[in-house]
C-alpha cells in the first residue's frame, strides 16, 4: 500500500485573533491593586481562558504574580500543569468519580460539597499515603447550582471530621447578582455565608481561604472580598455593567482600568462590485439601495462571529467603520465597503478590537446579539489561530 505523505504547515486561512499578554498582566495588576495585597486572587482561566488561550495565559499570569488559578474541571487542569503551571489550581466544579488520585497526584485543589466527594477523596488519599490534603468547600447561598445547603452543614462537618487526610483549606460561595446594586438576595447571599462561616468556626474549622467574589463584586462589592477574590471576565478587559433600579450606573467607584487583551482580525478575500438592489447572502435579507462594493471577508459563525450580528454590526477597514450586510454563513461574511479609500484584496480587517481611534468590541457584539460579552469571547473557535503577542 502507498504511503501518502501530508506536508505539515501552519495556517493560512487569514483570520486570526491576537492576545496582547502585556495588556492582560496589566489587567491583573489592575485588580490586585484595586483589592490591595491582603487579599490574593484567583485568576479564573477556564473555558480556554474565555477563549484566550489557558497555558500562555496562565504562563503570562504566573509570571506576574498570580498564584491561584481557577479552571471548571480536571481536563482544564491538565495542561496547566504539563505546561509547567506550578501555582495552585482550584477545581471550581469539582471532580468525577475516577479521578481523585489524579488530582492528588498533580497537585490539584477540588471543590466539594457532598459527603460522598469527602469520603472518596479521604480514600484516594489514603491509597497514595498523601498525609493531608487541600479541600474548598462550597456553600449554596443562594445561586441554586453547586454547593451544600446551609441545613446540611452538620453532615459536612461530620464527614470532615472523620477523614484522616484531608484538611479544608477554602471554603467558597458563588454569588448571582453581584452586578445589581440594589438586589437584596446579594446582602442575604453575604449573610448566610458569614452564618456559615460562623457555625464551622464553632465546629472546629478556620479555613484561611474564603472566596465568594467574581469580577462584578470584585468592583462593587468590597465587603464580599474576604481573603481571595475569583476575577474572570476582568483579567481579559470586560465587565457587565451595574444596575440600580432596573437602570444602567457608573461612577468612579464602579469602573476598574482594564483593556480588552483580545484583537480579533482577518483579511478581504474578495471585492465585488454590486449593482442597486442585488440581494446579498442567505434569504436575501439585505439588498443594496444603490451600486455598491461589497468586500467578502473569509469569517463566519464557524469561526464563533454570532449570526445575530447579521446586517447589525460592523467591522473596521482601514480608518473607516464598514457595516456587516446579509447574512453571516458559516465561512464568509460581507461587508460594505462602497466610498472607502484604497481598499484592496488582502488588506487587514478588525472584527473585535481597536485601531486608529476606532472601536469595536465584545460588548458591542453582545448587545446585538441579545447576550454578554462572556459568550462572545468564548465562541471564537479554535479554528480562529491565537496569536500571543508580548
Amino acid at each position: 500500500m502507498a504511503t501518502i505523505e501530508i506536508a505539515k504547515r501552519t495556517a493560512t486561512r487569514p483570520t486570526w485573533a491576537e492576545v496582547s499578554l502585556r495588556t492582560l498582566r496589566q489587567n491583573f495588576r489592575a485588580v490586585q491593586q484595586h483589592i490591595g495585597t491582603a487579599v490574593k486572587v484567583c485568576a479564573i482561566v477556564k473555558a480556554d481562558a474565555y477563549g484566550h488561550g489557558a497555558v500562555e495565559c496562565a504562563r503570562a499570569l504566573e509570571q506576574e504574580g498570580a498564584c491561584w488559578f481557577g479552571v471548571t474541571s480536571l481536563d482544564e487542569a491538565i495542561p496547566l500543569r504539563e505546561a509547567g503551571i506550578r501555582g495552585r489550581i482550584l477545581l471550581m466544579t469539582g471532580f468525577w468519580r475516577g479521578e481523585e488520585e489524579e488530582i492528588i497526584r498533580l497537585g490539584l485543589t477540588p471543590t466539594v460539597w457532598e459527603t460522598g466527594q469527602i469520603d472518596l477523596f479521604d480514600r484516594a488519599a489514603t491509597a497514595l499515603g498523601v498525609p493531608k490534603h487541600p479541600i474548598h468547600l462550597k456553600v449554596d447561598t443562594g445561586m441554586g447550582r453547586l454547593g451544600v445547603a446551609p441545613e446540611d452543614l452538620p453532615r459536612i462537618c461530620s464527614a470532615l471530621k472523620s477523614s484522616s487526610h484531608l484538611v479544608l483549606e477554602g471554603l467558597s460561595t458563588h454569588l448571582a447578582s453581584s452586578e445589581v446594586l440594589d438586589e437584596p438576595s446579594v446582602a442575604a447571599q453575604l449573610k448566610s455565608f458569614d452564618e456559615v462561616r460562623d457555625f464551622l468556626r464553632n465546629e472546629g474549622f478556620n479555613p484561611p481561604l474564603i472566596h465568594a467574589a467574581n469580577t462584578g463584586a470584585v468592583i462593587s462589592r468590597p465587603e464580599s472580598w474576604n481573603t481571595m477574590v475569583r476575577p474572570g471576565i476582568a483579567l481579559y478587559g470586560y465587565y457587565l455593567p451595574f444596575e440600580r433600579a432596573g437602570r444602567e450606573v457608573s461612577g468612579s467607584g464602579l469602573r476598574l482600568k482594564v483593556k480588552p487583551v483580545l484583537t480579533w482580525k482577518t483579511r478581504i478575500l474578495s471585492l465585488r462590485d454590486m449593482r442597486a438592489n442585488q440581494a446579498l447572502g442567505y434569504g436575501g435579507i439585505y439588498a443594496t439601495k444603490a451600486p455598491a462594493r461589497i468586500a467578502v471577508l473569509p469569517v463566519g459563525y464557524a469561526d464563533g462571529l454570532n449570526r445575530k450580528v447579521s446586517s447589525q454590526g460592523r467591522v473596521i477597514v482601514g480608518e473607516h467603520y464598514a457595516p456587516i450586510v446579509g447574512r453571516i454563513s458559516m465561512d464568509l461574511t460581507l461587508a460594505d465597503v462602497t466610498g472607502l479609500p484604497g481598499v484592496s484584496v488582502g488588506d487587514e480587517v478588525v472584527l473585535l478590537g481597536a485601531t486608529d481611534g476606532l472601536s469595536v468590541d465584545a460588548r458591542e457584539h453582545a448587545a446585538l446579539a441579545e447576550t454578554v460579552p462572556y459568550e462572545i469571547l468564548c465562541g471564537i473557535s479554535k479554528r480562529v489561530p491565537r496569536r500571543h503577542l508580548d
